[in-house]
């Protein structure tokens, strides 16, 4: 079992987000997030010093990558949607800080992966 069990609990602790209430899923899929939609984050060394915790955090929990890719594309110019659904994605990870990836010593493992890039449907780089 791979876990980074102490690294999501410590991203929670210093998010002050450590009694928050889980949430169920990382992201609404549905959200379409532009850099011009809300008020801009004033903090922006904040937001991609989260977001970069979060992209570490993906190697050991694929089910935040597509969430976390999605806001990384705002590193530049971060507004208060953004942040908040990054924030979401500590809820989500709250509810099982400890999960991981599972490799069994006894099958032979065989990674497949798919890739699906839908660019027509993002406002800022159609």
């Amino acid at each position: 079992m791979v876990n980074q069990r102490k690294y999501a609990l410590g991203l929670l602790i210093d998010a002050d987000l450590l009694a928050c209430k889980p949430a169920p899923i990382p992201i609404d899929n549905h959200e379409k997030f532009s850099s011009t939609g809300s008020v801009p984050f004033i903090d922006i060394q904040a937001y991609r010093r989260l977001i970069g915790r979060l992209m570490y955090l993906t190697n050991t929990r694929p089910g935040i990558t597509f969430s976390v890719q999605q806001l990384s594309q705002f590193l530049v110019k971060p507004t208060i949607a953004h942040y908040n659904a990054a924030i979401r994605i500590l809820r989500y990870i709250k509810g099982a800080p400890s999960l991981g990836l599972f490799f069994s010593s006894t099958t032979f493992v065989h990674l497949k992966a798919f890739y699906d890039s839908d660019w027509g449907t993002c406002s800022d780089s159609r």
